[in-house]
């Protein structure tokens, strides 16, 4: 088992388990290989350091570590932080919706003229659709939500 550190064009960072490099090569090409933050397909294969596991009578070794810059030191934990906060407020978001599909803005509808029970929902719609929404007074907001998280993660 393989397991890759990567990173998506949008500089989100995350772990990849793969039988082999070879799978992760072909799942890659494959466009299967996607950031579970925003769903991109760009994505890297960063640099990592190997794990060997060396019998206990050679002595226990440090692990290698890569040092980051100054900079890049300083701005991983915030980076990391902020995107903890954005994938706990997307799974919140997914967690307090309906999610209605293609029916948003029907749905939008008869909330708003009260011929449906009001909640929180979410789903898809045409730009237009979401224009003429904003026109009637409707409050509508874009949010896309990444694939990876509208499924649990194993």
């Amino acid at each position: 088992m393989k397991v890759l550190d990567l990173k998506c064009s949008h500089d989100h960072r995350f772990e990849g388990w793969f039988a082999s490099t070879e799978e992760f090569e072909s799942q890659l090409s494959r466009k299967l290989v996607a950031c579970p933050v925003c769903a991109a397909t760009d994505v890297s294969r960063m640099p990592s350091a190997p794990r060997l596991n060396l019998s206990s009578s050679r002595g226990d070794a440090p692990p290698a570590q890569h040092a980051p810059t100054g900079a890049q030191a300083a701005a991983a934990p915030e980076a990391a932080a902020l995107q903890a906060r954005a994938l706990k407020f997307m799974r919140e978001l997914i967690e307090k919706t309906e999610n209605v599909g293609d029916r948003f803005a029907e749905e939008a509808r008869r909330i708003h003229y009260n011929e449906a029970p009001a909640r929180n929902i979410r789903g898809v719609t045409t730009p237009e659709d979401a224009h003429a929404l904003l026109e009637e007074g409707i409050d509508v907001m874009p949010l896309p939500v990444p694939d990876a998280l509208k499924e649990p993660l194993q």
